[in-house]
């Protein structure tokens, strides 16, 4: 069994979020809840929350025990940039590059259905 949950058009980097999504991946759920609570990081809070909404979808819609569910799969992909100009000297003007991601979490028991 395994349920994801899915935030998109996060505004954070791919490169930023990918190093907290390394520290949950292939752990169990209260191990990577507490290590995302306690992670002074952006991404850590968005990756949390998503994590918190993928066991809720296990426990509610499919009934699954929360202390079985184990962290299988965490992907962070790239998201439309925003493209923004910053104004330099000389009438000049710098490109600015405004990095989305979408964060999808997939938690399951281990079980093949």
């Amino acid at each position: 069994m395994q349920v994801a949950a899915k935030l998109k058009y996060a505004r954070i980097s791919p490169q930023k979020c990918r190093l907290i999504a390394d520290l949950i991946r292939d752990k169990p759920v209260g191990l990577a809840l507490n290590t995302l609570k306690y992670t002074p990081k952006k991404g850590a809070r968005l990756v949390l929350k998503v994590l918190e909404s993928a066991v809720a979808n296990a426990e509610n819609n499919l009934s699954a025990d929360v202390d079985e569910l184990k962290v299988q799969t965490v992907t962070v992909d790239t998201a439309p940039v925003l493209k923004r100009f910053h104004a330099r000297a000389k009438g000049r003007g710098n490109r600015i590059w405004k990095r989305n991601s979408h964060i999808i979490v997939t938690v399951g028991d281990g079980k093949s259905e």
